[in-house]
């Protein structure tokens, strides 16, 4: 089984108080998303991994709204329909039955309306249906469609919203099927040249990077032709908002990085040299890993640095201790502006392409993992200790494990940790990660 591990995302979009946020933690189960009212609280988790019934998607919480005025209310709406609609396969358009239909609420449907994305209304905080009858129909004014009646407190009818949302999962899913070229994702801290390179790559002026306040660009496909094999790179620059606030300018980031990921095969993480591995770095690291993506570090501005012989070790080890968990990271030394080593970014992204798709056979599998098991015993608790009876490979992008055992709590991280380094070791896997997964069975008598 190929693991077609393009989530589609759906985003959330709806005036302060609505229930956003509520209907966020319903569905991903945790309090995700902080509901205080506190301005300038920074929520984290912009983003959850949500399964429902047979279908898995991300969810995407475009962001809160200071109720200021009503006109700051309406521009940021705007701005978080203007996200949603970059970035979203579905959108949530969301709105509260007891405060009715507002002005910014029909402004923003004839924005989601235009854009010809698939849009599911959501009237919330309808507790019962018999009282709240007459209000939920007066959002058939909006004009995008039946209104859902939820509760996302009570957790009533949202499983006839993610029904909605569902069906318009897949559409375009048959397109891609037959498009096998390498999908690359750049991303990484704004202003560290992720465009340039692209450009670089292209040979010419492909991405737009505009001054102008407000110019939203979608995350541009560039097709680039090397040694006779097509590449499609996105790109994930965007937005040079003026005076946007930092929180609200990593949000969004992280909202695209999430988007351009769930795309591609490989994901380029740009580092800037001059500045070094930064924590934001680590957190756009995080969600390639998290996805089970191809990565390679390319270094950028390597050109600026003062080398002696031991900078390149210095500086790879540095990434090593900051991104500790993707180990398994291919790291390149490139300069965008002179075109140094570019085209062995090439190179690396067709050997960590092969490397994702490496299928190894259920027999060579078990014969080092034995190995392994021999030159380090598997853990034991209270006298009772891990067995393995036999490992396959059931997936490749990235390449996926099924481990039989006779106690999952006895396959302890560290230990799986290990089995992966002894494979990485007979096999590379060099730039992608690998995944294990842990089944418990009853020894056979």
């Amino acid at each position: 089984m190929s693991e077609n591990n393009k989530k589609p995302i759906v985003a959330v979009v709806g005036r302060p108080n609505v229930g956003k946020s509520t209907l966020f933690n319903a569905l991903a189960g945790e309090r995700i998303s902080i509901v205080e009212d506190t301005p300038g609280i920074t929520r984290d988790r912009i983003y959850a991994d949500i399964s429902w019934l047979k279908w898995h998607f991300t969810m995407i919480d475009t962001g809160g709204i200071e109720p200021d005025s009503k006109d700051i209310i309406l521009s940021q709406m705007r701005e978080q329909a203007q996200i949603a609609i970059i970035t979203a396969d579905v959108i949530i358009f969301m709105v509260d039955v007891r405060q009715g239909l507002t002005d910014a609420d029909s402004k923003v449907a004839d924005m989601l309306r235009r854009s010809h994305k698939p849009v599911v209304l959501a009237v919330n905080k309808v507790d019962s249906f018999e009282k709240y009858e007459a209000d939920v129909y007066e959002f058939y004014n909006l004009g995008i469609g039946d209104p859902i009646a939820i509760s996302a407190a009570n957790k009533l009818g949202v499983g006839e919203l993610l029904d909605t949302v569902a069906e318009h999962f897949n559409d375009d899913e048959a397109s891609d099927e037959d498009d096998d070229r390498p999908r690359v994702a750049i991303v990484g801290k704004p202003n560290v040249g992720k465009s340039s390179i692209i450009n670089k790559l292209a040979g010419e002026n492909r991405v737009i990077v505009s001054d102008i306040a407000g110019t939203t660009r979608d995350a541009i496909d560039t097709e680039i032709v090397h040694n006779g094999r097509e590449y499609v790179f996105i790109d994930t620059a965007g937005l040079r908002r003026k005076n946007k606030i930092k929180e609200e300018l990593e949000r969004y980031m992280i909202i695209r990085t999430v988007s351009a990921v769930e795309r591609a095969d490989i994901v380029v993480l740009v580092i800037d040299a001059v500045e070094g591995v930064t924590e934001q770095d680590a957190k756009i690291a995080g969600i390639a890993h998290d996805r089970g993506k191809g990565i390679i570090i390319a270094v950028n501005k390597w050109d600026a640095i003062e080398k002696d012989d031991k900078t390149v070790y210095r500086f790879t080890e540095k990434v090593k201790n900051i991104l500790s968990f993707m180990t398994y990271a291919e790291t390149i030394f490139i300069s965008a502006q002179t075109g140094q080593r570019l085209n062995r970014l090439f190179d690396t992204i067709d050997m960590v392409i092969e490397n994702q798709s490496l299928r190894i056979s259920t027999g060579v599998v078990n014969e080092i993992i034995s190995e392994a098991t021999a030159l380090q015993q598997p853990p034991s608790d209270k006298g009772k200790r891990l067995k393995i009876y036999y490992v396959t490979q059931v997936g490749v992008k990235p390449p996926t494990f099924v481990a039989f055992v006779n106690d999952k709590e006895l396959m302890h991280f560290s230990y799986t940790r290990y089995l992966e380094n002894k494979l990485r070791e007979a096999f590379g896997f060099r730039g992608t990660s690998i995944k294990f997964v842990i089944r418990e069975r009853k020894s056979d008598k």
